[in-house]
């Protein structure tokens, strides 16, 4: 046995007497961790992960982007907030250090919970409990349809009208979709059953063969729409915003002005595209 071990061994023990608990079952075969340990366990993860982000803050001595960063962004944010967002990153901060994850929102948010990540860019409303949120964008939907159709030559459409047309919209677990059903005051049956995408460059793909419409944010019109001329992009005409970006963090995260920051450059990428 190294003296590694035993160091380790003796810190459990001595851990175990000052708080009067068994943290490990132990025999002569296995090792098993006993409910009370696993608590003990997680929060003492939870310490090491706040002392790691404060060596990282120490390390950075003030500078913004000096440390990794990871974030997260849905499918539906981040192949069109990037383009936008990393190459201002680049120039105003070249020593920046982005780790981009692209999940889902249920999955980012558990994945902050945990630490694997630092932060995560959302649209709200969506349910972020033990989380702080830090809104910098608002925008609404825009309904895409072949040119020629009913409807295309206004320049607004309602959610009544909508329903006279064959509305395509993402499968579920997109809150993309939840947040188009809620802004049109639709429900669940109302749309496509039988087309339904994992992305909205598919549901543009499917628009394009004449299957049916679809509603898209207004930050991904230029990327889905603006190159074919054959499509009409007609604003949705319901209460406005109807999506907030944000993002969420942990409470006890070290380097807020590092994400005030990063809120700040988003929003300002967003404005001038």
């Amino acid at each position: 046995m190294s003296c590694q071990t035993i160091n380790l061994s003796t810190g459990i023990s001595e851990l175990e007497k000052q708080l009067g608990i068994k943290i490990f079952e132990r025999d002569n075969k296995k090792v098993l961790i006993t409910p009370l340990g696993r608590e003990v366990l997680d929060k003492a993860s939870i310490i090491m992960s706040q002392l790691d982000e404060l060596v990282r803050l120490d390390n950075s001595k003030g500078k913004p982007f000096c440390f990794p960063l990871s974030v997260g962004m849905i499918p539906t944010i981040a192949p069109y907030l990037l383009p936008k967002l990393l190459p201002v990153l680049k120039q105003e901060y070249p020593d920046s250090n982005i780790d981009i994850v692209e999940e889902q929102s249920h999955v980012l948010v558990e994945m902050v919970h945990s630490g694997e990540i630092d932060t995560a860019v959302l649209a709200m409303p969506y349910p972020c409990d033990g989380l702080l949120t830090l809104e910098f964008w608002q925008e609404d939907f825009y309904w895409i349809a072949l040119d020629g159709e009913a409807n295309t030559k206004q320049t607004e459409i309602t959610s009544q009208q909508l329903q006279e047309t064959n509305l395509m919209l993402l499968k579920d677990g997109h809150c993309l979709k939840d947040h188009i059903l809620d802004a049109c005051r639709f429900s669940d049956d109302t749309n496509n059953q039988e087309y339904r995408a994992t992305s909205l460059n598919t549901l543009i793909q499917m628009v394009m063969s004449g299957l049916g419409t679809t509603l898209v944010p207004e930050m991904a019109i230029k990327q889905l729409v603006t190159h074919y001329p054959v499509l009409s992009a007609i604003h949705l005409n319901e209460p406005s915003p109807h999506r907030r970006i944000a993002l969420a963090f942990r409470p006890n995260y070290v380097d807020i002005t590092t994400l005030q920051l990063l809120a700040k450059i988003s929003k300002q990428s967003l404005m001038e595209h």
